[in-house]
């Protein structure tokens, strides 16, 4: 019965893509590549809106389809990826999917195909490899915050939504482009709010107006960086961005002695501004150092990215 089954996703992918192939227009978005993590997503959100119709997700190595998704049907996935892969759908026409319990077995090229209705198909090429070409890119944060290592600290997703919000999700970003993983998702539906936390870092908190925070307890070095908040609403994803630098007890020991020095000991005047100065060039120093993040390009593409809202 589960052969027959899945014979009968694999026809109906093949049937689908020989329809729009004939009878639509198709779009394909520039190829991106990704490195292997845990949690990795892989984006495919189709530009335009109108009604989707089927997802479909191939692999290069793979005879079959690696998932499906169909509005009507559900979704299914190939036997080495079922209960790894979920589909996020944070709007109506995003066939992104994400990948859990990762191994060397998923690097490879991986081709996302949207099918809608009336613009026809869009589709998107994605190569995850293990090793990157690496420079520099700066990211611009909407918040700033600071930890101690062993601390507690609570990050808000803090936002002016256009539009009734019906889904947020939490992710860190990692250190290569278009890199991620979800730590947890928030959605409204008809029982109620659903919380689906996937990482253990960190304690989901949602309320009935979709009003997310993020607890983080027993705070390492590890948990420092860029976490995103992502507002699903009917007029599409608006995002929040909070960087979090955290402070190891040294740190905040020599900071504390250094005001001590220059300040606690009664020096005044010109002494006094150059403390704060100090102040200022270490906090600057440590700011830049969390956003020299690294990310992967294509040999004779090496530049300097920005990521703007």
């Amino acid at each position: 019965m589960v052969a027959v089954q899945k014979d009968y996703w694999y026809f109906l992918v093949l049937i689908m893509s020989i329809y729009f192939l004939k009878g639509s227009v198709q779009m394909k978005a520039p190829e991106s590549s990704i490195i292997l993590q845990e949690g990795m997503v892989l984006h495919c959100l189709c530009p335009w809106s109108g009604q989707l119709t089927m997802v479909s997700w191939t692999k290069t190595s793979l005879l079959g389809p690696v998932a499906v998704y169909h509005p009507q049907h559900g979704s299914n996935f190939a036997p080495s990826y079922d209960g790894r892969v979920e589909f996020l759908k944070t709007t109506p026409m995003d066939g992104s999917i994400s990948i859990m319990n990762v191994t060397e077995g998923d690097i490879g090229h991986y081709h996302c195909s949207l099918q809608t209705y009336p613009q026809g198909s869009w589709t998107k090429d994605i190569l995850i490899e293990k090793k990157a070409i690496t420079t520099t890119i700066s990211i611009h944060p909407d918040i700033e915050l600071v930890a101690t290592e062993n601390g507690n600290l609570t990050i808000r997703c803090d936002h002016t939504h256009n539009g009734e919000v019906y889904k947020v999700s939490i992710e860190k970003l990692g250190e290569e482009e278009g890199s991620s993983t979800i730590i947890a998702k928030c959605q409204m539906l008809d029982s109620g709010v659903e919380l689906s936390e996937l990482s253990s870092r960190g304690r989901l908190n949602c309320s009935d107006a979709m009003e997310v925070s993020l607890h983080l307890t027993n705070i390492i070095k590890e948990d420092g960086g860029f976490y995103r908040c992502n507002f699903s609403t009917e007029y599409g994803v608006q995002t929040h961005t909070v960087l979090l630098n955290t402070l190891s007890s040294q740190e905040l020991w020599s900071l504390g002695y250094m005001l001590y020095v220059y300040i606690g000991g009664g020096v005044v005047g010109g002494t006094l501004l150059m403390s704060l100065i100090l102040l200022l060039t270490w906090v600057n120093r440590r700011k830049r150092r969390r956003e020299e993040y690294r990310i992967k390009l294509q040999p004779g593409n090496r530049q300097k990215w920005t990521y703007r809202e």
